[in-house]
């Protein structure tokens, strides 16, 4: 079981442009919070609190045990904000954009290179921290739906 108060103090958000579908959007999602995990430290990892969840079978069905909030962006301009307030407030964060979609990944990161970062149209943004410090990230933006 986690320690202490952990499952009450630390946050996963995810936040999608409204306005993309749902293949899309999960594709976005999905591939953020591989990254965000793969990006957290071994104390940050601790902190999202990954636990087995057994059936009567034995068989292990891992999760995290703390929430993972799902929320809706109007606009590419409210999550470069976020994503800005993110770095500035040091929560660990990884983006998405659309130059990050189709054909291969060398493709992606060649297309990724020929934006500047004003010039990116974020898909999405997810980040993982204490609540505190996450949730003036986040409360903008509404529930995904």
């Amino acid at each position: 079981m986690p320690a202490g108060n952990v499952l009450t103090t630390y946050r996963f958000a995810v936040v999608l442009k409204k306005s993309l579908e749902a293949g899309p959007a999960l594709n976005a999602a999905a591939h953020m919070t591989a990254c965000l995990v793969d990006r957290a430290d071994e104390t940050t990892r601790a902190q999202m609190t990954f636990l087995d969840y057994r059936d009567r079978d034995g068989n292990s069905h891992p999760v995290s045990g703390l929430s993972l909030i799902v929320l809706s962006a109007k606009n590419s301009s409210q999550i470069r904000a976020a994503r800005v307030a993110a770095l500035e407030a040091g929560v660990l964060y990884v983006d998405f954009t659309q130059s990050m979609t189709g054909d291969s990944f060398v493709e992606q990161m060649e297309r990724t290179g020929q934006f500047a970062e004003a010039e990116l149209d974020y898909w999405g943004l997810a980040v993982f921290g204490p609540k505190q410090a996450v949730d003036p990230l986040t409360r903008k933006f509404s529930l995904w739906r």
